[in-house]
């Protein structure tokens, strides 16, 4: 039986998830805030929280310098891209990991994991060559292949552990009624394994958004996403708080606007599910 919750419990609880959450939260917070600022009010000491002039010139400046829509939407290309190619390749993969496993499967995952030991600069060099040889430098192509390349092995784990809380017996029933592998796949283990899925993908999705060292370093202007956007406000001259600020708001914005709306689409899903 559950034990009951004495109301002060629940106050305590509430004001503790709410001080957590806006303590994660205020950094965003303080991001935005400073985008409305002047730059001489963002660097002010002591600082000036809400009380000050505010102002969209930070905005109007970053959008008069940069073309803002090319960085969003080479961000959206290889986000997406990388996501949906690395769970084409590891829907597979963990499915034969999780319903036949072998007696090196354990190895493998584990080798698969360690390769998120290695630090990203110490194979920087030979993948510089390779994209140099192959016309992949600054390509959404290669920078693409190369985050799914490197969040695979978190998606192939993620995957994992979902397919195995699947009883095998449901496949083997599928094969008794004529499924194939194919169909098997498509049609009894992905459905069944939706919330796992679309966790991965979100989660695989924010990685390869906020991915920065990747970017930098195999862009130049062409496949630039929107991490070199934030960073070219990082120059010699200076560290333009207000102008950076507004350039990193810019940036977060499509990703509030979409985790607000999957919310919204998740509740009403969730609502339409127990009404039925």
């Amino acid at each position: 039986m559950a034990r009951a919750v004495t109301k002060n419990r629940k106050i305590i609880n509430t004001v503790v998830a709410w001080t957590i959450g806006l303590l994660i939260f205020f950094p965003i917070l303080w991001t935005v805030l400073t985008s409305f600022k002047t730059e001489a009010t963002a660097i002010a000491d002591p600082p000036v929280y809400l009380f000050f002039d505010w102002t969209l010139e930070n905005y109007s400046a970053v959008m008069e310098r940069s073309n803002y829509a090319l960085f969003l939407w080479n961000s959206i290309f290889i986000a997406g891209g990388s996501t949906i190619l690395g769970l084409l390749v590891a829907i597979p993969a963990a499915w034969s990991m999780a319903f036949v496993p072998s007696r090196r499967t354990k190895d493998i995952l584990l080798w698969m994991l360690s390769t998120k030991m290695l630090p990203a600069v110490g194979v920087l060099y030979p993948i510089y060559l390779i994209f140099i040889q192959m016309g992949l430098l600054d390509t959404k192509i290669g920078l693409t292949i190369v985050l799914m390349l490197i969040n695979l092995p978190i998606i192939v784990w993620m995957l994992y552990t979902y397919f195995r809380e699947i009883p095998g017996e449901i496949l083997e029933a599928g094969r008794m009624d004529g499924a194939s592998l194919k169909e098997e796949i498509l049609y009894i283990l992905t459905p069944m394994a939706v919330p796992g899925i679309a966790s991965t993908l979100l989660l695989n999705f924010i990685l390869a958004w906020n991915e920065a060292f990747w970017t930098l370093n195999l862009t130049a202007a062409k496949a630039a996403p929107l991490t070199a956007f934030i960073a070219s406000y990082s120059s010699p001259e200076g560290l333009f708080y207000a102008k950076l600020s507004a350039a990193s708001t810019m940036a977060i914005a499509p990703i509030l606007i979409m985790g607000w709306f999957s919310q919204k689409q998740l509740v009403r899903g969730l609502t339409f599910g127990a009404v039925k």
